[in-house]
Formats: C-alpha cells, sequence, structure tokens
C-alpha cells in the first residue's frame, strides 16, 4: 500500500536556523529572532499532531534530546524509513549535526509495537563523502516499487542503487533546479506521489528528455499528474504526504503555506482522491527550510501481535 495511518514525528527542543545545511538548501530563511524560533515552531508541532489526530491518524511522538544539538530533528523522514517488510533504512546525511539525529531507542519504542526484521544501515558511506537522505532524497511510490530521485549533494546514484538493489526497486533519476537555476535539494519539495495521483513541478527539471521519463513513468502507474508552479513549488506545495486515517479514509496532508497556494482547479482534483489536511508551520518551513511530509515518518513496519 502507498500510505499509511502511522506516523513518527519528533518532538522539537532545539529547533532553528542550521547552518550546516543553508547552503544546500535554498528554501531556509533565518527568522532575525532566534530566541523565539523553538517556541514558535514547538506551537505548531503541536498543532499539526492535534490536527493528524483529530482526523484519525496514528502518531507517535518522540520528544528530541537537548543534548547533541540537533536543530533538525524535527524532519525524521531523512534518517529513517520504515517499510511493509520488517526492515528499516538508516541513511547518511550530508550534514555533520543531522547525523546525531539517528537514534538506536526511537526504533526500540517503536518495536513495542510494530515487527522490526532488519536494520540496514547505509549510514557508512558518510565515510566515502555520498549520501541519501531517505525520503527526502526520494519519493517512493511503494505499490509499484519506483524511486523518484532529483541528484544532488544529498542524493547520491551509487547510495540509490544500494537501496533500490536492497528493497527490489526501480530508480526514476534526474536532475532540477529552482527558477534561478541552483540545484533543488531534496525531490519531496518538488514532487508529491499517492495512490492515484502526483504533485509535481515538471518545471523544475530542465533535461527534456528527463522530463518526459519521469511523465511517462508517472503515467504507466496510473498516476493523475498535477502539475505546480515554482511559486507554488516556493510555497512547499510539493511537500505533501498522503496518509490514512485508522478508519482507511485518505488524507492528503499538506501545510497552509501549501494549500493556499494551490489554486481551485488543483484543489479539486486533489479532493478527488483524498481529504485535504493541514497546519500552520510557517516558522518550521521558513528556518528550516522543509514542510509536513519532512515532518513526517511514515511507519509501514507490520503489527506486532
Amino acid at each position: 500500500m502507498q500510505s499509511t495511518s502511522h506516523l513518527l514525528m519528533i518532538r522539537p527542543v532545539n529547533f532553528g536556523y542550521n547552518e550546516e545545511t543553508a547552503e544546500s538548501n535554498a528554501f531556509q530563511h533565518k527568522d532575525k529572532n532566534q530566541q523565539e524560533v523553538q517556541a514558535k515552531a514547538l506551537a505548531e508541532f503541536n498543532n499539526f499532531v492535534e490536527v493528524l489526530r483529530s482526523n484519525g491518524v496514528d502518531v507517535t511522538v518522540v520528544n528530541d534530546n537537548p543534548q547533541p544539538y540537533t536543530p533538525d530533528s524535527i524532519f525524521p523522514n531523512n534518517w529513517v524509513s520504515f517499510h511493509t517488510d520488517g526492515n528499516v533504512f538508516l541513511y547518511p546525511m550530508q550534514a555533520e549535526n543531522r547525523r546525531l539525529e539517528r537514534r538506536e531507542d526511537i526504533i526500540s519504542r517503536l518495536e513495542d509495537k510494530f515487527k522490526v526484521h532488519h536494520v540496514v544501515d547505509l549510514s557508512r558511506y558518510e565515510e566515502e563523502n555520498k549520501f541519501l537522505e531517505g525520503t527526502g532524497s526520494m519519493v517512493l511510490d511503494r505499490e509499484h516499487k519506483i524511486a523518484y530521485a532529483c541528484l544532488s549533494p544529498r542524493t547520491d546514484k551509487t547510495v540509490l542503487d544500494i537501496f533500490c538493489e536492497q528493497c527490489g526497486y526501480t530508480s526514476v533519476c534526474f536532475d532540477a533546479a529552482d527558477e534561478y537555476g541552483k540545484a533543488i535539494y531534496h525531490t519531496n519539495v518538488l514532487m508529491c506521489v499517492g495512490s492515484q495521483f502526483a504533485v509535481i513541478c515538471l518545471d523544475s527539471i530542465p533535461n527534456p528528455h528527463e522530463k518526459v521519463v519521469v511523465i511517462e513513468s508517472l503515467r504507466s502507474t496510473q498516476k493523475e499528474i498535477i502539475e505546480i508552479s515554482f511559486v507554488q513549488m516556493n510555497h512547499f506545495a510539493g511537500n505533501m504526504l498522503e496518509v490514512k486515517s485508522k478508519n482507511g479514509d485518505i488524507l492528503i496532508v499538506m501545510s497552509e503555506s501549501a494549500f493556499r497556494a494551490l489554486d481551485l482547479e488543483q484543489k479539486s482534483s486533489l479532493e478527488k482522491y483524498g481529504k485535504l489536511v493541514y497546519a500552520d508551520i510557517q516558522t518550521i518551513e521558513n528556518n528550516g527550510g522543509g514542510s509536513t511530509r519532512c515532518m513526517m515518518a511514515e511507519v509501514h513496519l507490520p503489527i506486532a501481535n
């Protein structure tokens, strides 16, 4: 199944603008008063969790630790992914302070409720300066076992191929850039793949051949392509995630910024496939350069008996 009703989210204690990631993340914008950022981000996080739970989503919330300093811990999807065969993947991260986010105790906590078969640790590729930042680097079509990935300093083809070999996926790789020609740091800011739809900024793929390959792959898997503009992408309209309620209802989760950036036709297209759910996370988006999808690590593990 493409979506799950089980999510892992990390409550921040030291959220803020991460200098180590800013060079490759054009979506980050430093608020002047960094002393207020953590408090605002915490309020946004708690509200977002409440929005998800009120819509029937099972959210496991784990508190970050004050030490070591991990300003981006609110984005767990970059260091871990959970799969239906019981495998857990740990990923190599470009920023050194993001590597500290990987926590065995979080996986152990999930084992109280889910079956973990094997932990596949790809973080050793950090020693070779090769990175693959989880489902930020890859947008997974879990049903058809396709990993969409825009190659960047944070998404290395060698590590991507290893992930695909381990999981039985095929990759669809391409280069992507913003309207100023700067490489886009993560695939999940430009596209989202749901069960029956795909939201994508096709203008961000400059190579005509690569663009056709992406379009044909999406169409061959019966996805309705909902195209977004650079402006909408910059409001995180590509950073959505399809999830399910515990009753099996499909939800399409995004930020309030993304929701307001969409036009009526795009919203109508999406509403054919699920309920649009959104929350205001402006402080998190501005300083972290990531949005709702980055905050939710999908737990596809089997339920423990």
